[in-house]
Formats: C-alpha cells, sequence, structure tokens
C-alpha cells in the first residue's frame, strides 16, 4: 500500500501538483518562475568523483619513443620479465616505447564493469604518441586502492610531420604528446558513496551565499515543511521525510526539480589577457569624477645617405656617408572630466565611459582605479 502510494506521489511531482502528504488527496502546485533548479545549484554531499591515476607503457611507437631512459628501460623489463621474458636492460631498445601517466576521473556510484575516459601523458622525451597503444594499466586512488584498469588505442589531438635533426624540418599541431582513450578504463571497484547519514542529506551550493543557501531552505520547506534549515552559506540540510524512507533518490529527485532564485556577489571579472569584461547586474557604484585624456609622444628615427658629387679628374674619390636623423612630435588629446552620479548598476557607468571615447584597456584602468578609490562596491578580480 505504502509503495503504491509513492508512485502516485512521484507522478504527481512530474504533472507540477505534489500532495502534501502521502495519502493526501490536497495537492500543492509547484511555482516554476523561472528560476535555476536546485539540481543545477548544488552537489550532493558524498556523491563526488575521485580522481585515478597509473604508471604505464605505450608501444606500437614509430620509432618517436623515449631514449634510453634508465626508468623506462627499468619499466620495459619488468614488463617482459611479468610474461617470463629476461632480457638485459642494455639490451632493451625504446624507440618504439614511451613512459606515461594515466589519469582519469571515477564517478559516484560507477559500477563495476562501466568505462570511464583516461587520458595518457608522455613521461619522458618522446615525440608523440601517435599510432599508440596503452599496455594495462592499474588506475589507483588516493588510497593505493586500485579502482579501474586501462588499456587501448590512443587518439591524439595533433601530429608531428618530418625528421628534424640537421638539415631537416618539423611540423607539429597541438600536443602530440597527450591524448585520450574513451572508454579505455573498466571499472573494477566501486567507491563507497553514501548521500544519507542519520536520516539526513547535505545539499552543498557551488557558489558559496548566504541568501542563496537561505532561499533554497525556504523553497523546500514550501514543498517539503519543516525538513530543510541553512547550516551556513554553502550547505544546506534536508531531513528524509518518513514517507520516503527507503526511497531516498527519489526524494533528491525531487528536491531536484524545485526552482528558486539565487542571489549572485557583486562582482567585476577583467581579463586583461583578452580584454574581456564582466560584471554582475548587482554592482553599485557611488558617486564618481572621472577624467580621461592621453598624451603620446612619438620619437621616428630615419637615417639619409649624403651622396658626394662626381670627383675631379686627380682629386680623391668622395665617400658616401649615412647621416641619422630624429624627428619628435607630440599629440595631446583633449582630455575630458565626466561627472557619474550614484548609479544603481554599473550599466550607467559603462556608458558614461562609452561616452568618453574609453578603450577597453583604458576602462580595466579605470575600474581598478575606481576599486582603489572606494567608488566601486563590488569585488574586483583580475585575471
Amino acid at each position: 500500500m505504502k509503495k503504491l502510494a509513492f508512485i502516485s506521489l512521484f507522478s504527481a511531482l512530474l504533472s507540477n501538483q505534489l500532495p502534501a502528504q502521502v495519502g493526501d488527496s490536497s495537492p500543492i502546485t509547484l511555482n516554476y518562475s523561472g528560476g535555476s533548479r536546485i539540481k543545477d545549484l548544488i552537489d550532493v554531499e558524498g556523491a563526488r568523483d575521485n580522481q585515478l591515476n597509473g604508471y604505464g607503457l605505450v608501444v606500437g611507437l614509430a620509432g618517436t619513443g623515449d631514449s634510453k631512459i634508465d626508468s623506462t628501460l627499468q619499466s620495459i623489463a619488468n614488463a617482459l620479465k611479468s610474461y617470463g621474458i629476461n632480457v638485459p636492460r642494455d639490451a632493451i631498445k625504446s624507440g618504439n616505447v614511451a613512459a606515461v601517466m594515466v589519469t582519469a576521473d571515477i564517478g559516484a556510484f560507477a559500477k563495476p564493469g562501466s568505462r570511464l575516459d583516461v587520458t595518457v601523458s608522455s613521461m619522458g622525451d618522446s615525440k608523440t604518441l601517435q599510432g599508440g597503444v596503452l599496455l594495462q594499466v592499474p588506475l589507483q586512488g588516493a588510497d593505493k586502492t586500485v579502482y579501474a584498469v586501462a588499456q587501448g588505442p590512443i587518439a591524439v589531438g595533433g601530429f608531428l610531420g618530418g625528421q628534424g635533426g640537421p638539415g631537416g624540418a618539423t611540423v607539429q599541431k597541438n600536443f602530440p604528446t597527450v591524448g585520450t582513450i574513451p572508454n579505455g578504463a573498466i571499472v573494477e571497484r566501486e567507491v563507497p558513496a553514501q548521500i544519507v547519514q542519520n536520516g539526513s542529506m547535505n545539499l552543498n551550493l557551488r557558489e558559496a551565499d548566504y541568501i542563496s543557501a537561505a532561499r533554497m531552505a525556504e523553497a523546500i520547506n514550501r514543498v517539503f515543511p519543516n525538513t530543510a534549515v541553512a547550516r551556513d552559506g554553502r550547505t544546506v540540510n534536508v531531513n528524509v521525510p518518513p514517507e520516503y524512507s527507503s526511497y531516498e533518490v527519489n526524494f533528491l529527485a525531487s528536491l531536484g526539480g524545485i526552482e528558486l532564485e539565487p542571489d549572485s556577489v557583486a562582482r567585476v571579472v577583467i581579463n586583461e589577457r583578452t580584454g574581456v569584461i564582466v560584471a554582475t547586474s548587482n554592482v553599485r557604484v557611488s558617486k564618481v569624477a572621472i577624467s580621461h585624456g592621453s598624451l603620446t609622444i612619438s620619437i621616428a628615427s630615419t637615417l639619409t645617405a649624403s651622396q658626394p658629387n662626381a670627383p675631379l679628374i686627380g682629386s680623391g674619390a668622395g665617400q658616401t656617408v649615412v647621416l641619422p636623423s630624429t624627428t619628435t612630435g607630440i599629440d595631446e588629446q583633449k582630455g575630458s572630466f565626466k561627472v557619474v552620479e550614484e548609479a544603481p548598476t554599473i550599466e550607467k557607468v559603462a556608458t558614461a565611459l562609452n561616452a568618453l571615447g574609453v578603450s577597453t584597456r583604458d576602462m580595466m584602468s579605470i575600474f581598478q582605479t575606481m576599486k582603489r578609490a572606494g567608488a566601486l562596491q563590488a569585488e574586483l578580480v583580475l585575471n
């Protein structure tokens, strides 16, 4: 009977009508007001990715492998020894073999037999991994436990052409010493994950904010009364209702569909390398005066030749003399002084700066100066 009631509850959720309690026929209508879904804002504590890595060999390279590096030669000798072949290390040639590090991320709830993408990176002086095949490599986590094994042909998003050396030339595109193996690892052991502890779960906001955490708890309590509380600016603790006992995953799916309007921090991000400025809509600017003008001094140096006349018979020959010439010019643009009234957003400031003919580079410097003057009420991030 309980199971049938839950199925009715979950079906009602999908149709945007949720009963107040299991068995209650009075629905609560979820109001989707165009906000963000909880599932897009949070990570569930206990359900996290883990990093795996391993050391291995890539074989089948066309002479682009490692040179006689001791670690690579020892690895080849150990690999052959595992097959019952004993070869002196001095007799091994590593031109077709490269030592590599293999990395991968294993997600929460990855089951044995599922596949992972892996990245293969050269450790020695191999020129390219193009055409190589990775030998089986155990991938272990930080606890030194093997969770997956990787093997397979490597896909390199680049190439290296030419022989190089004296009189030769090479052509390289991207980085051929790094490649990937899609679905190249098989999970052998599941990473333990527990999302419910003592009858509750923690929802961690990806962007910590006290207002967003409080709004999230309020939105959850409107649908599931007295279940959520904001612990801090990042964590919202939610108690699993009794009717969802043994159906915690379905309860989490129900939470993920609830919408709210998250708050954002007033922030201006400046990327000086690309000239990009990004500002959030809630940036406030106090009343400020901005002056913009520029003084350009240019110095040009040119060389002129002084050619002598044709020499007379019996006289010494003239010589051509190179004479340097320097020209100095000063160009001072008309400066302007603009008073920016107190603006609710940064939009008016940008409009005023555009009216002054300020370039993007100059605008970056102005924003930095405004921050130092205390007129920019926002976090300034420089990349």
